[in-house]
Order: structure tokens, then C-alpha cells, then sequence
């Protein structure tokens, strides 16, 4: 009998509490606002997917910008911070200005100030609403989301480099970074099925599509055939702005179809290539493209990990529960 997704979560989160390979998380709490504000996330949870029905592609921004949050600094939300007349906070580095949402974020917390006042942390906010927005499809939590985030006080475009994997990262600088924020090789695969989902542009692989080498050649690693569909759509001369679906025949529905397209050198990016270079993350690759109800497993063990990366809780570091998301008390 192949086992229920509910049934394999259980083992996973059975694993995280006996094995205690989920460090940070004991810092964070289930129904941490059931006191102080028991509505907060049903709150989130209805204006996110209320959003997500005439917004399907919600999901991905959300997702990257909780990434990118997590990454930098930890899930602090420092990446909803705007620039000041003295700092350039991490959303206006280069890595990051293609990342949208805020404006949603912002609606929440404005929602949640009416209810609770200077209760409900951004951060926590941020890593709600981006498990609800990928939930919508299915219409049940997708993971966990434990809560007890403070907001950050920082955010500096300077700490972006080396702490966010760029496009062409190779398996091995992708391993180190991900073990560098607690996380090993099997999340590095299943955060990488994140990108079943959303957008990129052109300009983003335009060397690996027509400059690889200085030559004008082409990434050997790219099938040819997806090389030459990708030159079609990116024009000549490419136009960096065009648009470009990740996962071209499942770009809106989040499921484990991207691992088909990396099993096929189809993926988007040399970092997607890079995940069938190395035979164990190869091999989980393709168990995750032949068991649907695995990828959304291991996703959420991994998504669980990630949002504890580096979170401020009050006790022993700094933090507040700003007023609002994108500027400091």
C-alpha cells in the first residue's frame, strides 16, 4: 500500500524530534500566538490564499523572498527592510531586486496591527504566508510552521555575497553553502524542487546559452535541443527581460516535475545541472521525480529546517516586533 502523505510527514517529524537533526527549531513553538493573538494565523492564512486565487503566481515571489530572507542574516525578515539615507539594505542588492511580495507582506501586517497590536512578528508573517500561498493548491498545510520570530534590526546589501547561490553555482560550492546554514544534501535537493514553480529572465542564462566558455558556445551540460527552444524564446540579440518559466510544462503547479526536467538537462540553471553532477544527490534526484508524495515530504522537513536558520527570539539576542515590515522601530 503506498503510504499517505499525512503518514510520511508523521515519520519525518518523528525523525526531526528523535534524532534532533532540526537545531534551531527548538527556539520556535507551535500556536506560538495562541494567547496573545489565536487568530493570527487563520488570518494569514485566509487573506494568502484569497490572494493566491486570482494571484497564481504569489507562491513563487513568496517563496524566494523567504528563501532569500532565510539565507542572509536568518529568517529575520532584515530582506523587507527598506534602504535608509545611511544604509542599502539587502532588498536593493543586485540578487534581490527582482524580488517581489512586499506589498502583500505589508497588507497582512497591517491586517494583524488591527487585530494584535505589535504582536505578530514580519518574520513570522513572511514564513506563514509562503507555506500557505504553495498550500492553496492543495487546500491543506503543506508543512509545519513553528512561530516565535522576532524582526531583525539590520539589513545590509553588503551581506548578500557568499551567503545566496547564484545560477551558475557548481555542486560543490552549492553543498558548502547550504551546510554552512545547518542544512545538508538532502535539502539542498529538495528546496531545489522549489523552482517547479515561478519565473526567471533571459539575461540570467544568457552566457550559458550562448557565451559558456568565451567562445560562443553553449553549456555542454544543457540539452541542445532546450538550448535552441530557449534561443527562440530569448530572441536575437536576447533580450534579458524576457521571461522564462523554470519549469516550462509545470510552472504553476507545485509538484516534483522540475526533477524530470533536471533528470533531462532541462533545467534552467548550471546549478540545476549541478544536482544530477554528484551521485547522491543524483540518486535522490530521481527518487524524489519517481515519488510525488516523497518530494512533498522531504520539502517540508527541509522547509521546516530552513525557517529556523539564524532566528532572533528575544531571549539571548537581539530583536523586536516591528510596527512595520519595512522599517525599525
Amino acid at each position: 500500500m503506498r503510504p499517505s502523505f499525512c503518514s510520511l510527514l508523521l515519520v519525518a517529524h518523528a525523525v526531526c524530534a528523535v534524532f534532533g537533526v532540526c537545531d534551531g527549531e527548538d527556539k520556535l513553538k507551535m500556536n506560538y500566538y495562541h494567547k496573545t493573538c489565536p487568530s493570527a494565523e487563520t488570518i494569514v492564512r485566509d487573506m494568502t490564499w484569497s490572494k493566491v486565487a486570482s494571484n497564481s503566481v504569489l507562491p513563487a515571489k513568496l517563496l524566494r523572498l523567504h528563501f532569500h530572507d532565510c539565507f542572509v542574516r536568518g529568517c529575520d525578515a532584515s530582506v523587507l527592510l527598506d534602504s535608509t539615507t545611511n544604509t542599502t539594505a539587502e532588498k536593493d542588492a543586485s540578487p534581490n531586486r527582482s524580488l517581489s511580495g512586499y506589498d502583500f507582506i505589508d497588507d497582512i501586517k497591517a491586517r494583524l496591527e488591527e487585530e494584535c497590536p505589535e504582536i505578530v512578528s514580519c518574520a513570522d508573517i513572511l514564513t506563514l504566508a509562503a507555506r500557505d500561498a504553495v498550500s492553496y493548491q492543495f487546500q491543506r498545510s503543506m508543512w509545519q510552521v513553528l512561530t516565535g520570530r522576532k524582526d531583525g534590526r539590520t539589513s545590509l546589501a553588503s551581506d548578500i555575497s557568499g551567503n545566496l547561490p547564484p545560477p551558475s553555482a557548481d555542486f560543490q560550492s552549492l553543498r558548502q553553502l547550504f551546510s554552512s546554514k545547518g542544512l545538508n544534501v538532502m535539502d539542498l535537493v529538495a528546496l531545489s524542487g522549489a523552482r517547479s514553480i515561478g519565473v526567471s529572465r533571459c539575461g540570467v542564462i544568457a552566457r550559458r546559452l550562448n557565451n559558456f566558455t568565451g567562445n560562443g558556445d553553449t553549456d555542454p551540460s544543457l540539452d541542445s535541443d532546450y538550448a535552441d527552444t530557449l534561443r527562440r524564446e530569448c530572441g536575437n540579440p536576447l533580450n534579458p527581460s524576457t521571461s522564462l518559466d523554470m519549469d516550462p510544462d509545470s510552472s504553476l503547479s507545485f509538484d516534483s516535475h522540475y526533477f524530470k526536467i533536471v533528470s533531462q538537462n532541462k533545467g534552467l540553471f548550471q546549478s540545476d545541472a549541478a544536482l544530477v553532477t554528484d551521485p547522491q544527490s543524483a540518486k535522490m534526484v530521481e527518487e524524489m521525480l519517481q515519488k510525488d508524495q516523497l518530494f512533498f515530504v522531504r520539502f517540508a522537513q527541509s522547509m521546516k529546517k530552513m525557517g529556523a536558520i539564524g532566528v532572533l527570539t528575544g531571549e539571548e539576542d537581539e530583536g523586536e516586533i516591528r510596527k512595520h515590515c519595512r522599517v525599525v522601530n
